[in-house]
């Protein structure tokens, strides 16, 4: 059992679970967000606009009750997460792409060999002078 602790302990401490876990929080508080911008602001103009509560249009089936309305503002809030997202992951991968530009390509060991031969060439011409 002792060892399960400490298999659950090294888990927890990697770097990876932690900024996962940071993540998850700023990624629930961001949602909250958007959820209040959705159904705050923008909600109520577009309701403005269309001459009643966004919220409250529905219809009614066989006493069925249908809120296409709330289902509208759930789509405005996903479409508004999924562009945040994609653009902070573009500006992400623009960032990671000039990082890689700027580190110089590792030889291969075919390459490093080639190299070592030349200088043992090199090195057995001036000592034969």
């Amino acid at each position: 059992m002792k060892n399960f602790f400490n298999e659950f302990k090294k888990f927890i401490a990697r770097g990876n679970v932690m900024d996962l876990a940071v993540a998850v929080i700023m990624g629930g508080a961001f949602g909250k967000i958007v959820t209040s911008l959705v159904n705050d602001i923008l909600m109520p103009l577009i309701g403005i606009l269309i001459g009643q509560n966004f919220s409250t249009l529905s219809v009614n089936i066989n006493g069925a009750v249908i809120t296409y309305g709330a289902f509208i503002q759930n789509i405005v809030d996903f479409l508004i997460i999924a562009f945040c997202i994609f653009t902070i992951t573009k500006i992400l991968n623009k960032f990671m792409k000039k990082k890689e530009e700027e580190k110089p390509a590792a030889k291969s060991d075919e390459v490093k060999l080639l190299e070592e031969i030349r200088d043992l060439l090199k090195n057995e011409k001036k000592n034969s002078k």
